[in-house]
């Protein structure tokens, strides 16, 4: 079990600093982002450390991607699409309502997070940076709003989308 557990540490610390390293960032760019030591980071890449949940997510985040791509065998590139028919379903009951905001136009938003979009009636379009997603009811994808994005509706039907917005690493 020890040998195993001393794997999993190296592998997440050698994903960290490939990450690192692929966005040219140094020990001190991370720890200083992430409110940790130098030698902690490299002591976390080299295996020879570990680190609470809170620790790896502000890592995570200093480099760039989701605390999640640290555990992964190839970190997530782009967005994540849940097909409708891919989706668990949940019941809620009484728990819970349904509300249809129509916000005023804007022109833009910047915000440092994250971000759900779950199609509940009609199909949109997401433009993705370069990559156009053609979503439909049911349909959801969450990306980091750092990238560029614009939802529009391809057909003469309404769509109603819900947009779930959070810090980064939820």
């Amino acid at each position: 079990a020890a040998a195993q557990e001393t794997n999993g540490k190296l592998e997440l610390g050698e994903r960290l600093r490939a990450v690192r390293q692929l966005r040219r960032l140094t020990l001190r760019e991370v720890a200083t982002a992430a409110g940790v030591s130098e030698s902690f980071v490299s002591q976390l890449e080299r295996g020879r450390s570990s680190a609470s949940v809170a620790t790896l997510q502000r890592l995570a985040a200093a480099v760039g991607i989701e605390i999640s791509d640290l555990f992964a065998a190839e970190p997530q590139a782009g967005p994540r699409v849940l097909r409708r028919e891919e989706r668990q379903q949940l019941e809620w009951g009484h728990l819970g309502r349904k509300a249809l905001l129509t916000p005023k136009p804007f022109h833009s938003l910047e915000v440092d997070s994250e971000e759900l979009l779950l199609v509940l009636a009609g199909r949109i379009h997401l433009q993705l940076g370069s990559e156009l997603l053609d979503l439909s009811a049911g349909d959801s994808v969450n990306y980091r709003s750092s990238t560029a994005h614009r939802v529009s509706n391809p057909g003469a039907e309404p769509a109603e989308v819900l947009f779930v917005i959070s810090p980064p690493s939820y």
